[in-house]
């Protein structure tokens, strides 16, 4: 199983460096805004595509950091990610126009973080078992504490060298994923052999090389051993857990969360200007969210690890991002800096919560082997409502002159995240139950699970309560 400790908290330390390298440089560079709109003359729906560029590319390729880090290395992809990330902020520097921007600053340097962001935090669940929560709540806060720095030390680089020099020596300083990749050191665990793919052919590899591919994860760097069609089953393996019913569930509520979620970064502080609160106060709104979010990266993270709530690991990440759409509705009410600021808190508070699980909740439904390949699916699931979302609120804004509807759309969207999630669980207890009264006792201990699944088949005529379980893969099932 998993160390859950040792060299794992290096990967930690690499993962939360990837994460402000990442997450907060690409929230640093709203910062630019002021700088581009007065340099280029264009106007601000233009200027902030380059924001909605970036974190759309950041999350549409993540399925492709996933696949070089399987089929490579992770180490490799994490290198190659920093250094077109670096690239692409080295070359913005030196723009000449805003389409310039778009493509350097917004694809080039948000393909490089997606090489880096998916692998990376899928290495730390494959270190971690007991400790999950806590050490994805020290690697995602990363985001929080790196813009927290990271904001003023942009705004005075800024100052001193302009925006061309900011974004020269950011360059510099985004190379340091290249030593996070270096930290990502590999890990064979036992569920990975027991997923590699079997081959039924004895012709295509002998069997000393059968060995050392099973000892390896499903798609590993000897890959070159392996003709075209083995390349193709190998892949496929590597994303059937799409088929997966949780996984499904999971993959629509994230939709509709990163929906909800998005809009109110780019708004909160527009809003708290349109009703009166001053401009210094309302950056101190958006500092007070950045910070709670890492309070409630690491204090969550650490709770949900706890004994008692480990097994409702489920429960609290639908109770969080629930907590984020209520506050979302009750936004168009708190019209004061007052009102306004406990309003951060408890937003940032339950922010900060749910990001940390979001990982922890797609290895409880995949299993650490596909882990990689899954955070990149859920990674890839953010990019359209990242995209999308923040213009639709903006539309919305400009049609009814307020912000009630974006704000109220955005906390709806959120509460049918949650409230999916939880219609799911409870058709799943309600089909067990049924199930075991179909059963009855003795067959019940024959049940066999994956996954939270049954693999099962009642070919019975129910007075003589004849039943059949059938394992349909028995290489993926394992008994709990």
């Amino acid at each position: 199983g998993p160390p859950d400790g040792g060299w794992g908290w290096m990967i930690v330390a690499g993962c939360f460096l990837v994460t402000i390298c990442t997450r907060a440089v690409t929230r640093c560079i709203s910062i630019f805004f002021v700088e581009f709109q007065a340099y280029f003359g264009q106007d601000y729906a233009r200027t902030a595509w380059i924001h909605s560029i970036v974190d759309c590319a950041t999350m549409l390729c993540a399925p492709l950091g996933s696949l070089i880090s399987n089929h490579v290395s992770c180490q490799v992809g994490i290198m190659l990610g920093g250094l077109l990330a670096s690239t692409g902020l080295i070359l913005s520097s030196f723009a000449t126009s805003l389409e310039h921007l778009y493509l350097s600053l917004g694809v080039l340097t948000g393909l490089g973080f997606a090489l880096c962001y998916s692998p990376a935090i899928a290495m730390v669940g494959k270190y971690f078992n007991k400790r999950k929560a806590l050490a994805y709540g020290i690697a995602m806060s990363g985001s929080g504490i790196g813009t927290f720095i990271l904001a003023p030390v942009v705004q005075l680089l800024i100052e001193q060298f302009s925006w061309r020099g900011a974004l020269l020596i950011l360059g510099g300083f985004v190379l340091n994923l290249c030593v996070c990749g270096a930290l990502m050191r590999p890990i064979s665990l036992k569920e990975d052999c027991e997923t590699a793919p079997e081959f039924p052919e004895q012709n295509y590899v002998p069997e000393t090389e059968k060995q050392d591919l099973k000892r390896m994860s499903i798609c590993s760097p000897l890959i070159k051993l392996w003709p075209h069609e083995r390349l193709c089953y190998c892949s496929w393996k590597e994303y059937d857990f799409l088929l997966m019913p949780g996984f499904m569930v999971l993959a629509v509520s994230i939709l509709f969360m990163a929906y909800g979620c998005s809009p109110l970064f780019v708004y909160l502080v527009p809003y708290a200007l349109s009703v009166g609160v001053s401009h210094h106060q309302a950056a101190f709104l958006m500092s007070i969210l950045g910070v709670i979010d890492i309070i409630g990266n690491v204090t969550f993270g650490w709770l949900t690890d706890r004994r008692c709530l480990k097994k409702h690991r489920y429960f609290c990440y639908l109770f969080a991002v629930g907590m984020d759409g209520l506050c979302c509705l009750f936004l168009p009410v708190l019209q004061s800096f007052p009102l306004l600021v406990p309003f951060s808190f408890t937003f940032g508070y339950f922010d900060g919560a749910y990001v940390t699980l979001i990982p922890v909740m797609t290895a409880d439904v995949v299993g650490t082997s596909l882990l990689s390949s899954a955070l990149g699916v859920v990674y890839f699931l953010h990019a359209i409502p990242y995209l999308v979302s923040p213009p639709v609120a903006g539309w919305l804004v400009d049609t009814t002159g307020s912000y009630t509807a974006s704000f109220l759309l955005c906390g709806f969207s959120m509460i049918f995240s949650s409230a999916l999630l939880c219609f799911a669980r409870l058709a799943k207890k309600i089909k067990r139950t049924h199930l075991r009264s179909l059963t009855g006792d003795t067959a019940l201990k024959q049940h066999i699970w994956t996954n939270g699944a049954i693999a099962y088949s009642v070919t019975a005529e129910l007075d003589e309560r004849n039943v059949e379980f059938l394992a349909v893969d028995t290489n993926s099932f394992s008994n709990r």
